[in-house]
Formats: structure tokens, C-alpha cells, sequence
């Protein structure tokens, strides 16, 4: 599953940069990130049990993938990006007034079982 996740990365890049849509290939680059992730952790619990941690080298492959996604949204046309932000699962509400930006994230929009667990950042984190 894994590797078959990564061949499937490959073949999203190369689409995106054949000229395919990138909203569209942003949505399959989110998704089969997703499954990957969860092929990882289900790998990690079968192996090592519940709560292991990441190996450092499977951390590092997921911030690179993380950033290709991330340049690719920067040099997508505004329309797109409200796409690809729609179907990640994130809400930017810009205020003005303080000049800032709150960024809003749904956690368990792309798994398959809710997990029921509350998620938030406060204070100055």
C-alpha cells in the first residue's frame, strides 16, 4: 500500500506537470497522502504496538511531500486555491482590523472513522 501510494505521488507530479488541473491534482496528491498515512500508522501499530513513534526518516518524506503540495498551491490562480483549501479541510477568515489571519482546520474530514477526539490550539501556540 505504501509503495503503492509513493508510485502514485509520482504519477500526480508528473500530471501537474504535464498541465493537468491543479486543484484537481492537489485533491489527488491530499488523498493518497491520506492513505499513505494511515498505511504508515497501521504498518507502525502492527509492528511495534500502539503510540510508537515515527521514524525520523519517514517524518522527513512526509515534510517534503507537505512542501511540494504547499508550492504548488503557491503558484495556483486564486479560484484554485479556494478549491484546494475547501478539500483539505481548511477555513482562512482574514481580519482586517488586526491584520491577521485565522486558519481553521478539519481533522477528521479525510478519515474514514471519526475519531471523536477534540482538537484546538490556544493562547500563543
Amino acid at each position: 500500500m505504501i509503495a503503492d501510494c509513493d508510485t502514485k505521488l509520482t504519477t500526480h507530479r508528473a500530471a501537474l506537470e504535464a498541465g493537468a488541473g491543479p486543484a484537481l491534482v492537489t485533491r489527488w496528491i491530499a488523498e493518497t497522502q491520506a492513505r499513505k498515512a494511515r498505511a504508515v500508522a497501521e504498518l507502525r501499530t502492527t509492528t511495534q504496538g500502539p503510540g510508537s513513534q515515527m521514524p525520523r526518516d519517514e517524518i522527513d518524506r512526509l515534510v517534503r511531500s507537505i512542501s511540494e503540495l504547499a508550492a504548488v498551491v503557491r503558484q495556483t490562480e486564486a479560484a484554485d486555491k479556494a478549491v484546494i483549501y475547501r478539500q483539505l479541510g481548511l477555513g482562512l477568515t482574514y481580519d482586517s482590523g488586526k491584520q491577521k489571519v485565522l486558519a481553521e482546520m478539519d481533522l477528521n474530514q479525510h478519515s474514514a472513522t471519526t475519531r471523536g477526539l477534540p482538537v484546538s490550539v490556544r493562547g500563543g501556540t
